[in-house]
């Protein structure tokens, strides 16, 4: 850890010339929540001591920011759950307005009212929380236990804290497709965002998840018919593609990675709280950022990275078919939302 790092590090740049300058960091797999998309009701979570510490994980992320990173996202699982988390946004936003563009997090929201002005103190601005349905019946299903009443009222705490609100909803067939016109009117009347997200193949779960998935091309034509959308070219460094509301500040976010695929801009790398760096969401492949930080410190990290994109793959190979595995075996809540 005390060695010295390189001077004058490249910038990580791919070997289809694609710049890196989105990092997001999963600071833990585990979750107060069970979404049935995500995991499977009784989930095994890696040992505390398989994960970084919170040291590496700052010392491995303002070695990306040296890099050229400009934005990072700290996800879980959830990312409340792990103590001294408001630490290392201590740290990391310390490095906001002058190396990094932007420091901000997604969250469930179960733990975000105790935390929200914590969050904004340390130099976040914006957060997105993942809300899929404010029926307290459909939440809870959607959940297995969670109470939508509560996520509310941090989301009311996180605004009156001074922090700008996206909504994350992945869109389920059959199940809140028809709260989506909804969610879009009351985002608007609460001024946040929103942003749909197709359900993808990541991890086993208990169900089938071709039941589920809705195409977003579709659902933003049936959303034309009831509000007045215009294309934005507004972006935020991630994948989604934004329409703007007419008469309000909100604007509609569509991430569709099996309908609309948008790898030939991708500028992300996940780091999962064990360590490993997963150059694509779906692939397995990663570079073992911990074992590298552990043996050989900050050079063997850059040297790593240097490996990372070399093997970084040009796109993902999601498909959701009925019977189909997973595209990769491990849970989005290990990789980082």
């Amino acid at each position: 850890m005390a060695c010295a790092p390189a001077m004058s590090p490249d910038l990580l740049v791919d070997r289809y010339g694609r710049a890196i300058t989105y990092l997001r960091i999963s600071v833990t797999d585990r979750c107060d929540l069970r979404c049935r998309y995500c995991m499977a009701e009784q989930m095994s979570f890696l040992p505390r001591s398989a994960l970084l510490s919170l040291e590496e994980i700052a010392l491995i992320a303002e070695r990306f920011i040296a890099r050229g990173v400009r934005k990072i996202r700290l996800t879980g699982g959830e990312p409340l759950v792990r103590r001294d988390m408001i630490e290392l946004a201590r740290r990391l936003g310390r490095h906001v307005g002058s190396a990094l563009d932007e420091l901000t997090l997604t969250t469930n929201g179960t733990r975000l009212a105790e935390h929200a002005e914590d969050l904004f103190d340390a130099g976040m601005r914006r957060i997105n929380v993942s809300l899929d349905s404010r029926d307290p019946g459909t939440f809870r299903y959607i959940t297995r236990h969670g109470d939508v009443g509560q996520v509310l009222n941090a989301i009311a705490a996180a605004k009156a804290a001074g922090l700008r609100i996206k909504i994350n909803m992945v869109a389920l067939k059959g199940l809140n497709e028809a709260e989506i016109a909804p969610m879009l009117g009351w985002c608007a009347d609460e001024g946040h965002d929103l942003t749909l997200i197709e359900t993808m193949p990541l991890g086993a779960i208990d169900e089938d998840r071709t039941d589920r998935f809705l195409p977003l091309p579709a659902v933003l034509e049936s959303l034309k018919h009831a509000f007045d959308l215009a294309p934005d070219t507004h972006a935020t460094g991630g994948p989604a593609r934004y329409w703007r509301l007419a008469g309000s500040g909100t604007r509609l976010g569509l991430i569709s990675p099996l309908t609309g695929n948008f790898c030939a801009t991708c500028n992300r790398v996940r780091l999962s709280t064990d360590g490993k760096l997963h150059m694509c969401l779906g692939h397995e492949d990663s570079v073992d950022l911990r074992a590298a930080i552990r043996s050989g410190g900050l050079a063997a990290v850059d040297a790593a990275l240097d490996g990372a994109m070399r093997a970084k793959p040009e796109r993902h190979d999601f498909r959701i078919e009925a019977g189909a595995a997973p595209a990769v075996s491990r849970h989005m809540s290990v990789t980082g939302g």
